[in-house]
């Protein structure tokens, strides 16, 4: 049974007080001093075994030093006399036990987290208060270790310098308004940038523009500017909704009047080409007699003519009475003898005793051209 293991008892045989855990070396080494005289007198050869087995125990304990375990997120960096080794990855590892080798142990999945504040300049000569928190994890181990001397500090003043430079070369409204997205993403690439230049080992994960107001001083100023700008958009807003509105209504309204003029052009051409055939029949039938055709359109215009007019017939055929003529009575009945052609009927022809019906555009108005 090995010493160390459970039976109670160490290697000089006695009862072992920590049988739980590895053995207390401080308690060991006393032992060790209380036993050397006890070998020194038993003889040489006592002595030399007793010296060597405590050689082997201290070199197997020096060497069982060297053991150590790297979690995931972890990387472990080995030194060799204070000079870089290797890098080592997770698990169980072992090194050369100190001071030959010693490990540094850095996080590189941990994110970490930097705030910082500060008056900046714009481009447009104004001031704000912008606050800046930066999000980083360590990407080289190595790097981190020994290229920079203070990576955080290195990593604050690299973030107030690209953050000034951003902001400096942005306006005021650009940086308070719709401009905080972009001038973080200008401000990661510049301070990432920046970063390698220096092989800081970092990684920057995001910035994030928590807050940028302008000084207390001009703080109602800079409200009364942002109401003014968001009622700018507001009208603008209403303006496109109505413009989407009243546009697709336009749009029907311009194509049922096509629709519509369409329609009219039709009719007129069947119309005048329907009168143009009736016209080139009447000029036939012209043609074959003149003169009764002539009479013809003589008697029917004149009938036209007369028809919206009150008449008086007056028989000149001899007789010498003398005849009175109620001539204002039947000018007041002349509205009433006009209202019948509004129905589409002539009067009464004296002469006929009968209503005739009211001739057709083509015939009122091809009588003017054949007469």
């Amino acid at each position: 049974m090995a010493w160390n293991e459970p039976g109670g008892r160490d290697p000089w045989g006695g009862q072992n007080r920590n049988s739980g855990g590895p053995p207390d070396l401080d308690e060991l080494l006393k032992k060790l001093r209380q036993r050397l005289p006890s070998w020194g007198s038993g003889g040489g050869g006592g002595s030399a075994a007793g010296l060597g087995l405590l050689l082997a125990g201290v070199a197997v304990l020096w060497l069982l030093s060297g053991l150590y375990i790297i979690d995931p997120a972890e990387r472990g960096v080995v030194l060799r006399f204070g000079e870089f080794e290797r890098i080592t990855t997770e698990g169980p590892r072992w090194h050369l036990p100190y001071p030959i080798e010693r490990v540094q142990k850095v996080n590189v999945d941990s994110i970490r987290t930097s705030t910082h504040k500060g008056l900046m300049l714009t481009r447009d000569e104004n001031i704000v208060n912008v606050e800046v928190a930066v999000q980083y994890r360590v990407g080289n181990a190595r790097d981190f270790l020994f290229n920079v001397r203070e990576p955080e500090g290195t990593l604050r003043d690299a973030t107030v310098s690209a953050v000034r430079e951003v902001v400096g070369t942005s306006t005021m409204d650009f940086v308070l308004g719709e401009g905080r997205s972009e001038v973080a993403s200008r401000t990661q690439s510049l301070l990432q940038t920046t970063l390698d230049s220096y092989g800081a080992g970092l990684v920057v994960t995001s910035v994030n523009l928590q807050d940028a107001q302008p000084p207390e001083q001009v703080q109602s100023a800079f409200e009364d500017a942002i109401k003014a700008r968001e009622d700018k958009q507001r009208i603008i807003n209403e303006a496109y909704a109505y413009a989407n509105a009243i546009v697709p209504e336009a749009r029907g309204a311009v194509a049922r009047q096509m629709e519509e003029a369409q329609a009219y052009r039709e009719r007129r051409v069947a119309e005048a080409q329907g009168e143009s055939d009736r016209f080139l029949a009447l000029a036939s039938e012209y043609r074959k007699a003149p003169n009764v055709m002539r009479e013809r359109l003589y008697l029917e215009t004149m009938e036209e003519v007369l028809r919206l007019n009150p008449k008086i017939m007056v028989n000149n055929n001899g007789g010498s009475n003398v005849m009175y003529l109620p001539l204002d009575k039947w000018l007041k009945q002349a509205p009433e003898l006009a209202a019948p052609s509004s129905a589409g009927t002539a009067p009464a022809d004296p002469a006929r005793g009968t209503p005739r019906e009211t001739p057709s555009r083509y015939e009122r108005s091809s009588r003017g051209v054949v007469r």
